[in-house]
């Protein structure tokens, strides 16, 4: 069942990392959480290949169940990225942090580890996506 003192929309800063010596990379994520129904964006600095020091953009399309995230991010084709990578992490108890395993599948994996910004814009995002009490 779904907790939605666990409401995950809001603004998130994480990084994720490669198996090797890659460096780890620094992204944001913007999340709607609609009743554990995830969707959302992502953008990162392009770290290496075709467009070093470009930013990526990404669709992020997944739920949330008890403590348990999976989504799954779709880079949108800017720098040459337009794969899809599989999430899947664990919420901790209060919904600040998000960490867990990330998988292109067939080739890399990697830890990843999320956490919720503690700022004006993350409050406003979530106070504007709170149902309005019409009675």
């Amino acid at each position: 069942m779904n907790d939605d003192r666990q409401d995950l929309s809001g603004i998130w800063q994480g990084l994720y990392s490669y198996p090797d010596d890659y460096e780890r990379v620094a992204f944001v994520a913007v999340v709607i959480d609609t009743g554990g129904t995830l969707s959302g964006t992502t953008h990162e600095r392009c770290s290496f290949q075709k467009a070093p020091g470009e930013y990526l953009y990404a669709r992020l399309s997944g739920r949330r169940v008890d403590s348990t995230v999976t989504f799954v991010k779709t880079y949108d084709g800017t720098g040459g990225r337009d794969h899809s990578v599989d999430y899947e992490g664990t919420i901790n108890e209060d919904a600040t942090e998000i960490s867990g395993q990330w998988h292109l599948p067939g080739q890399w994996s990697g830890p990843f580890l999320v956490m919720r910004a503690n700022s004006k814009e993350d409050a406003v995002v979530r106070r504007s996506l709170q149902p309005v009490d019409e009675s």
